[in-house]
């Protein structure tokens, strides 16, 4: 499993983030990738991220599609 972050900044970046995570399960569903766990959270009032945990058969799809700022292996 590869985890893939969105980060949002100020003072809208939970909402911001919560919208992402919207567009993202979206896009899960539309191209059927399967085995993806999705989420927000929230590190401090003005710094927000969308996430998806995504196994290794989808991982690539997932990077080149929507480029995340950051990954963990």
């Amino acid at each position: 499993m590869r985890r893939f972050f969105w980060d949002y900044y100020g003072p809208q970046a939970a909402g911001t983030a919560a919208h992402f995570h919207r567009h993202l399960d979206e896009f899960l569903a539309r191209e059927g990738l399967l085995g993806c766990t999705t989420g927000t959270e929230t590190y401090a009032p003005m710094h927000a991220a969308a996430w998806c945990e995504a196994p290794a058969e989808v991982a690539e799809v997932v990077a080149r599609a929507l480029r995340p700022r950051r990954s963990d292996p």
